[in-house]
């Protein structure tokens, strides 16, 4: 479909855009969920409530490159520690931004407030209160980070692919090989035992099996599992709206899926089919305490790698078979021991995670391999994590982390504010 070895195109390979959303719960000084209200203007244009009162997302501006749309998200999450340091706004009663995906020790259901919204925007509310009816509100306590990414108008046109086309590619292919994304930015090991044991009163390390909790079995997805259509823009947004008339799910934004293809401006189906794709959005990447509960952006420079890797490679021919299998690969590739854990592919093998990824990694290093250095530093500090265990994110923040997980996690998310107000 596109591909940047072109003489024509190298020259172009890397003109794209960045957008990162993050989630991130405030917390209070003897860390728990905080009850006070959001502290931002409701106006404010890129820090929002997500699930949450107490959940603040950022929504940075488009960037043309990794490093840009990371060094906003690090100026956002920085004002909000310093509102939250320094009492502007009304606020400055000790609470700190919990840097991790998992939640903090939780005491009952009710601890759990969901954002109120009022006057024209009053249905986010119901939406909030039928979300957690359904799946209950802890699960609306993971955070994560979403890579929103587009291709650079003179890269697509130098190439002459039409856009849609390129992005439905790619999104198929995202689906069969993004488990690779969850197996190198999983950072959330551990979390309070009162996450999962209700009983346990909370203060104890709960270690799962998963170095990502909220991209394996006991995270956040639908109550069935989805087969898309990456056939047309139009197939694709009838999949999705077939399971809102069969009452599996409210709207299309209930959709739990890794990857999403989404159109300029507000994210409807409507927009989508009459306008066509604007960038397709990876939702599976943890919060990374290893650098403030930000991300590194290595990793968010893979994906656009990533991306690029599955522009070129033969169309991905998904049977409901093949899909149903795929979200069992991104759960698979969402546990602690990579070597256990496996990847089943459409023809019909399967290998550990860590095996299928090294492989992975090769043909990228192939595919990439008469690019900048810079392009093999960022595929090779990738593979140093499934060569070299101790160098995930998940193996190194529980041995940070591990024994007094609530109590380390704290002090931490106390020194970070700190920091942000020196």
């Amino acid at each position: 479909m596109l591909d940047v070895r072109d003489p024509r195109l190298r020259p172009l390979a890397f003109d794209g855009n960045f957008g990162l959303e993050r989630e991130a719960l405030r917390v209070t000084e003897d860390g728990h969920m905080a009850h006070t209200p959001h502290p931002f203007p409701a106006d404010h244009p890129r820090i929002v409530r997500d699930f949450c009162e107490n959940q603040t997302e950022i929504n940075t501006r488009v960037w043309p490159t990794a490093e840009e749309a990371v060094t906003e998200l690090k100026a956002l999450n920085g004002e909000i520690l310093r509102v939250l340091g320094n009492g502007e706004r009304g606020t400055g009663n000790g609470e700190v931004l919990w840097p991790f995906s998992n939640p903090p020790p939780l005491r009952g259901e009710d601890d759990v407030v969901p954002a109120k919204f009022v006057g024209a925007q009053s249905g986010k509310s119901s939406y909030r209160d039928y979300l957690a009816a359904k799946y209950g509100r802890y699960l609306m306590t993971y955070c994560g980070i979403h890579v929103n990414f587009s291709f650079g108008d003179r890269l697509l046109e130098a190439s002459g692919v039409d856009r849609n086309s390129l992005y439905l590619h790619i999104a198929a292919g995202s689906v069969l090989w993004g488990w690779i994304v969850v197996a190198l930015t999983a950072a959330s090991p551990l979390a309070d035992s009162s996450l999962f044991l209700l009983e346990s009163g909370g203060g104890d390390d709960l270690f799962t099996g998963f170095a990502s909790v909220r991209c394996g079995d006991l995270g956040y997805w639908n109550h069935f599992t989805p087969v898309n259509d990456f056939s047309s823009v139009e197939a694709y947004a009838n999949a999705i709206r077939g399971y809102v008339k069969r009452g599996q799910i409210a709207a299309p934004s209930e959709l739990y899926y890794p990857v999403r293809l989404k159109p300029r401006g507000a994210n409807r189906l409507e927009t989508l089919v009459a306008e066509g794709i604007d960038h397709i959005e990876l939702r599976c990447v943890d919060l990374n305490p290893l650098v403030g509960g930000l991300a590194d952006s290595r990793d968010i420079m893979f994906i656009q790698l990533f991306f690029l890797w599955c522009a070129a490679r033969p169309p991905a021919r998904l049977t409901e078979r093949d899909q149903v299998q795929a979200v069992r690969n991104f759960k698979n590739a969402a546990r602690y021991d990579l070597d256990l854990a496996r990847i089943s592919l459409p023809d019909g093998s399967s290998a550990s995670v860590r095996e299928i990824g090294l492989r992975l990694l090769s043909s990228m290093s192939r595919f990439f391999a008469e690019f900048p250095q810079k392009v093999a530093d960022v595929i090779a500090f990738e593979r140093e994590k499934l060569e070299h265990p101790e160098r995930r994110y998940a193996e190194q923040i529980r041995e940070r982390f591990g024994g007094t997980f609530a109590q380390k996690g704290l002090a931490f998310a106390k020194k970070l504010t700190e920091d942000a107000n020196v």
